[in-house]
């Protein structure tokens, strides 16, 4: 689960990370109130969507004016820039070229920055522990920084049975070139970070940039928190942050049902039963020369009802030209996934290519089941025979 710019500061600030005063304003009138009372000189005016390279960002409605992050000098100002960004898409390069729009803004005290660093912290899948990322080169992606300079990003490993520790923090301030008062700053910034981290069961926490001011301090002028939604059962308070809006309404439907959903580029819809047998499923339809629409997964347990609502998810979007169901049955039975596939097709009036390949538990009441449906319904014997089928139907068709 993402969240914005602005909750993430406020949840960092809780655990003492360092961050610049602000407030957010969903009016232009409230964003001159929250200018009035940080007070000035500076203010920067800052776009809420949930999207990096916000400061290279262009608005749709003017694509050769300012981004989505303006620093201004007189409270006017910032009323004005709010009120030219309010309600308007913001184009960025994770957005795609539809844009987000922005129902928000952070209007944050300007900062004395004399260095711009990188601070990242995320769970290393190679060995199974918290991980913490520095850079020299804050403000720029740390993919581009890894590809360019990877001689510039420095790792330190935090042994899980003892956690951070100050040693840590010396070695990430050392490592970016700090020195006096601002080492110090450093340790606590980043204790603070994985009392955060963990605490909260985030999966990601990006400080970027990460900034020395001219009095040596070290804050986070901007702050990416995503969190790990197997643990969100933990932290209700979290979840209420939660800002549907910014996320894809197939997901989000597909969550309200327990499924697994991830919409692809593709234009063939897979329907499988767990994640490794899914992955797969997508690699052999690119090896037949075949590109997945999307990740699917009904899990262990799907009843009727939701392999229903699968299929419908499938469906709604309108680049799938087939549909691949991949099952094998174990806890999950065949007969089921082959009900709801026949009450799916039913229900949406199926129109594309449809390939069913049933193994497992059941599987011959579930082949018996799609035969008896009277829907043009392609059975497969094996998932390579599945992929061929689908992919050539895919072609057929068009």
């Amino acid at each position: 689960m993402n969240i914005h710019e602005y909750q993430a500061k406020q949840l960092l600030a809780k655990f003492g990370v360092a961050v610049p005063k602000g407030g957010v304003a969903y009016t232009p009138a409230e964003a001159e109130t929250v200018a009035k009372e940080l007070g000035g000189p500076v203010w920067v005016v800052k776009s809420q969507i949930h999207a990096g390279g916000r400061g290279k960002g262009r608005f749709k409605d003017n694509p050769n004016g300012a981004g989505g992050v303006r620093v201004m000098k007189s409270v006017e100002d910032v009323k004005r820039n709010a009120q030219e960004m309010l309600g308007k898409v913001l184009v960025t390069h994770q957005t795609g070229p539809s844009g987000k729009e922005v129902k928000r803004v952070y209007i944050e005290e300007g900062s004395d920055i004399r260095r711009e660093l990188y601070l990242g912290m995320l769970i290393d899948r190679a060995t199974s522990r918290v991980t913490i990322m520095a850079s020299t080169e804050g403000g720029m992606d740390i993919e581009e920084v890894a590809a360019t300079h990877p001689e510039k990003i420095l790792k330190v490993v935090v042994d899980p049975a003892v956690g951070v520790q100050q040693f840590h923090g010396r070695q990430i301030a050392f490592g970016l070139g700090m020195e006096g008062k601002q080492v110090g700053a450093c340790v606590k910034f980043v204790m603070a970070m994985y009392r955060a981290f963990s605490q909260l069961d985030c999966s990601v926490v990006e400080i970027n940039p990460l900034v020395v001011t001219g009095a040596g301090e070290v804050i986070a002028l901007d702050a990416k928190v995503n969190f790990d939604d197997n643990a969100l059962f933990r932290h209700k308070d979290i979840e209420e942050l939660r800002d549907e809006s910014e996320e894809d309404p197939a997901e989000l439907e597909a969550a309200r049902h327990s499924l697994n959903y991830i919409k692809l580029d593709g234009n063939i819809g897979c329907m499988v039963n767990g994640a490794g047998l899914a992955m797969a499923t997508m690699d052999i339809i690119k090896l037949y020369g075949g590109t997945p629409a999307n990740f699917l997964d009904v899990g262990g347990g799907a009843t009727k009802e939701r392999v229903t609502t699968a299929f419908k998810l499938i469906l709604s979007d309108p680049n799938v030209e087939g549909i691949l169901v991949n099952i094998f049955g174990g806890i999950m039975r065949c007969d089921v996934i082959a009900e709801g596939v026949v009450a799916a097709a039913r229900e949406v009036s199926l129109n594309v290519p449809l390939v069913v390949r049933l193994e497992g538990t059941n599987v011959e009441l579930g082949k018996k089941i799609l035969s008896q449906s009277g829907l043009p319904i392609i059975a497969a014997d094996n998932l390579a025979d599945a992929a061929e089928k689908v992919v050539k139907a895919v072609k057929e068709a068009a």
